[in-house]
């Protein structure tokens, strides 16, 4: 950065609008998918977990093993079966979202009143059309809450991925670094924070208009 430039150069950004908004479109892929995949793993395991008990610890201690690798360590051993494409990224976070989500998915089915399972057990309801007509809706607010966290924990970390040529916006974090350029760098960290706050957001309302009887309890509250 030369002696009296300014920080940002806005018609850098004026001229890269194009660029950036294809580059967030990749970021939010790279981040929002391992979301995806690690609640399709995770709600079946949470349900198992909680059914069978014995199961929870070791499979918590595997997820939590998982979480405890460098992300760059985990890219670089999937990089040498899945090269340098955007997989490569995604399978680590897909893993690191299960340390979270399915602590999350067994405390919401815990969340679950006893009377609540006797009554549906007692109208007829089978074992799996309890869990997923009555269990698992009660418990989305505490699973949500686990989404939200996975969420922005692997926006954020898809930056990292750049290191192997699949970073979303993490290309312009690497690349002011490179020309000593902060425009590109604030863009960039600025575009990931907005992602995260949009993310969260539309995660909460989705929880709303999924839990439609926890807004009727906190207007009569």
């Amino acid at each position: 950065m030369r002696d009296g430039e300014p920080l940002i150069r806005w018609d850098w950004i004026g001229d890269h609008i194009g660029e950036l908004a294809d580059y967030t479109g990749v970021h939010l892929r790279l981040g929002l998918l391992p979301v995806l995949f690690g609640l399709i793993i995770s709600v079946p395991l949470g349900i198992l977990c909680h059914r069978w008990r014995w199961i929870y610890p070791p499979t918590l201690t595997a997820a939590n093993v998982l979480y405890s690798i460098p992300s760059l360590a985990l890219f670089m051993i999937f990089v040498r079966y899945t090269g340098l494409t955007e997989r490569t990224v995604m399978i680590p976070l897909t893993l690191y979202t299960l340390s979270v989500l399915i602590p999350n998915v067994v405390d919401g089915l815990a969340s679950v009143p006893e009377p609540v399972r006797q009554a549906a057990t007692a109208m007829g309801f089978s074992t799996v059309r309890r869990v997923v007509q009555v269990e698992l809706p009660i418990a989305v607010p505490v699973v949500v809450a686990g989404v939200r966290v996975a969420a922005v924990s692997s926006i954020s970390l898809v930056a990292v991925g750049q290191l192997i040529g699949q970073g979303g916006l993490g290309y312009y974090i690497t690349r002011g670094l490179q020309l000593d350029f902060p425009t590109p760098i604030i863009t960039a960290t600025v575009l990931i924070m907005l992602l995260a706050l949009v993310t969260d957001a539309l995660l909460v309302l989705a929880q709303r208009l999924l839990t439609p009887w926890a807004r009727g309890k906190g207007a009569t509250a």
